[in-house]
């Protein structure tokens, strides 16, 4: 690999790592919200009748919460392998730019 391709390579790898951990950092916001949300919810049905209505809506909303909370999770597990494979990427680019800069210049 030519040291100009590798640099560009490089700038590629920088930029995608950037977008991923930009993404990585969304998820958790939002998990944290859904949490948040799912205390309150807990937190309100605790003075209910279990057989209410209310609590039964309540309890409806905290399960599709928890769905999303989930997604929520699978998705960050997947960006968090593809930021993996993205260190190790970018490790293998710097060694091939490292073997060209030696390759070319000197020894």
């Amino acid at each position: 690999m030519g040291l100009l391709i590798a640099q560009m390579r490089l700038a590629q790898i920088n930029s995608y790592r950037s977008d991923l951990e930009y993404q990585i950092q969304l998820i958790s916001t939002t998990k944290l919200d859904l949490s948040s949300q799912i205390n309150d919810i807990v937190g309100y049905g605790s003075d209910m009748d279990p057989d209410s209505p209310e609590m039964k809506a309540l309890e409806k909303r905290k399960e599709r919460l928890y769905q999303a909370e989930k997604a929520l999770d699978q998705k960050l597990q997947r960006l968090q392998t593809q930021l993996q494979m993205i260190d190790a990427e970018e490790q293998s680019v710097k060694q091939q730019l490292q073997n060209s800069i030696q390759r070319s210049f000197g020894q």
